[in-house]
């Protein structure tokens, strides 16, 4: 959003109800709980099910759920797209700005942190990116691996390079990038607050938080629940798509072990268990991002 636009944006929707969770903590359900017992609709806030193809292996809403309450920005992105927080902070704003919210509940629902801050504190302006320049550094990423790129990153903006994992590709490019294009940090950007979209005032903000023990047991069955799903057709698919491994939906957790195990190079029970394992560490880095990042004012549950 331009400064002007984000200026006319701010608090724009009203009464919403955020849910932020690890995943497999039952925020989903929850959500749809909410959005029938008060008439609102389920609005998604994870980056990963925004993408079509992976129904299943995201654990996007099923035909049973879109039936019980509306959903909006779930599986509207083609795999082929690497979506970013602004475009779908973008997204969001031309739902509120087309009445779809209008008498509803807002109810936004996800993993993604950078999507709720993104929500409520506003985004920052970026720079326009050449597409010579973003096409050399994807081609980079692509060729040397991610730790080369954060390598370079930590000579050029060494401060920057600290908050990003030497394995993030996607942010490692995107710093890289904002830096060449502009020869600014991309946190000093970042520190160039937009205006929120969500009415603070009159937002509710719910923060799962459930037991360790619950939430693998959680994960691991819902992963057995995906194998028996149709996963595996899903994997094919946009396996069949041949896109840049570098692209978001390629790095869909149980992705790339799932592939592995369709092509022989690895066995499936190893496949599974190596993907449940990927999923449970990325509940615990979502769990340790909320605990941090989120403020006084979520309510944990």
């Amino acid at each position: 959003m331009g400064q002007s636009a984000a200026g006319e944006a701010e608090g724009l929707v009203k009464n919403a109800t955020l849910i932020a969770g690890p995943t497999a903590s039952g925020k989903s359900a929850m959500a749809l709980d909410l959005a029938e017992r008060h008439g609102g609709v389920v609005v998604n806030a994870d980056s990963m099910q925004v993408y079509s193809v992976l129904d299943v292996l995201t654990a996007r809403p099923g035909a049973a759920e879109l039936a019980r309450a509306r959903h909006e920005l779930y599986g509207h992105v083609h795999p082929s797209q690497a979506y970013s927080t602004g475009a779908w902070l973008r997204d969001v704003e031309r739902l509120a700005r087309s009445g779809a919210l209008a008498g509803k509940m807002p109810i936004f629902v996800g993993g993604t942190g950078l999507y709720f801050r993104a929500l409520v504190e506003g985004l920052s302006e970026m720079p326009d990116i050449p597409p010579e320049v973003r096409d050399r550094l994807r081609h980079e990423l692509a060729e040397g691996g991610a730790e080369s790129l954060h390598a370079l990153l930590s000579e050029r903006d060494p401060e920057a390079a600290r908050m990003i994992w030497p394995s993030d590709g996607q942010r490692i490019v995107r710093a890289l990038e904002v830096l060449e294009a502009s020869g600014r940090s991309i946190l000093a950007w970042q520190a160039d607050r937009g205006r929120p979209l969500v009415d603070r005032a009159t937002a509710r903000f719910l923060q799962i938080r459930p037991a360790r023990e619950e939430l693998v047991r959680r994960i691991d069955a819902r992963f057995d629940r995906m194998i028996e799903g149709g996963v595996l057709d899903e994997v094919r698919a946009l396996a069949g798509l041949k896109l840049d491994p570098t692209l978001p939906a390629m790095k869909a957790i149980g992705f790339r072990e799932l592939q592995a195990a369709l092509e022989g190079r690895m066995e499936m029970a190893e496949a599974i268990e190596r993907a449940k394992i990927a999923t449970r560490q990325y509940a615990k880095r979502q769990a340790t991002w909320f605990r941090h990042q989120l403020g006084p004012e979520w309510r944990k549950i």
